[in-house]
């Protein structure tokens, strides 16, 4: 089973996606006995390899976010009490 094959949600896979949706189009009956499998395997590493790449951005999104965060606090951490008390 693969997720929706919208062209604007999997910019890495259009090519592919368009050229598995094509076969379905063009093999009506022969894509239920393989005739597409091989465009299929194809989509798979494709949203495999997609999915890893945003993984990876989302994860070094997430260590520039927990930097920020504890410089922050390490910034009012360090405030005296009367610019606590101020704020």
């Amino acid at each position: 089973m693969h997720p929706p094959l919208a062209l604007h949600m999997h910019p890495m896979c259009a090519e592919i996606i368009e050229q598995f949706q094509q076969c379905h189009l063009d093999h009506p009956i022969g894509k239920f006995f393989g005739k597409c499998t091989d465009l299929k395997i194809k989509l798979d590493r494709c949203f495999r390899e997609e999915k890893a790449v945003k993984r990876k951005a989302n994860f070094e999104q997430s260590k520039k976010l927990k930097e920020r965060l504890q410089t922050l606090r390490k910034e009012a951490a360090e405030r005296s009490p009367e610019e606590k008390n101020f704020m």
